[in-house]
This record gives C-alpha cells, structure tokens and sequence, in this order.
C-alpha cells in the first residue's frame, strides 16, 4: 500500500436528528462538530437528514403499492391477455 494515498480513517458519531439517534461507527467524514460519547470520549459528530430509524422502510411506516390491484384494473380495462392467442370456437 502506498503511503499518503490515503484518506484518515477514524471513529465519527453520525447523528439522525429526526429520531434521536446516533450511533458510532469508523469512516473517512470529518466534521467541526464534536460530541462527547459513552465512553467519556470526544468524537468529530455528522449529521444525517435519515437513517434507518427514521427511514419509512425500516420503521415500518412505508407506503406499500398495490399491484395486484394494478394487475386487475389494467386486465378489466383491456382483457387478460391469455384470450387474445385462442382461435374462436364458432365454427
């Protein structure tokens, strides 16, 4: 590995300020802010718009699309598509 290629890998806090949330991790995001943590330690602190304990598909608060009733209204609208292949039984 070359030396001074790199960027400085170090313990941040990234911070979800809609839920509350902050969690420690290692990553190359520097910050002005610092934060005192749980250890008694001083870390450099990012804060996040969203993380997985605000985000609608973690917490269980997503919108799920319904298309199964997709499939039926498209199908009522023009036919299902199995008929249009069989040859008539008039005859």
């Amino acid at each position: 590995m070359q030396q001074d290629k790199h960027p400085d890998y170090h313990a941040v806090v990234f911070r979800d300020r809609a839920a509350g949330y902050a969690f420690l991790t290692r990553s190359t995001a520097t910050s002005d802010q610092t934060i005192e943590w749980d250890d008694g330690r001083t870390y450099p602190v990012v804060d996040v718009e969203i993380s997985s304990e605000s985000h609608p598909f973690y917490t269980g608060k997503a919108r799920t699309v319904d298309s199964e009733g997709r499939v039926a209204a498209f199908e009522r609208r023009y036919g299902s598509g199995s008929e249009a292949g069989r040859p008539s039984e008039a005859g």
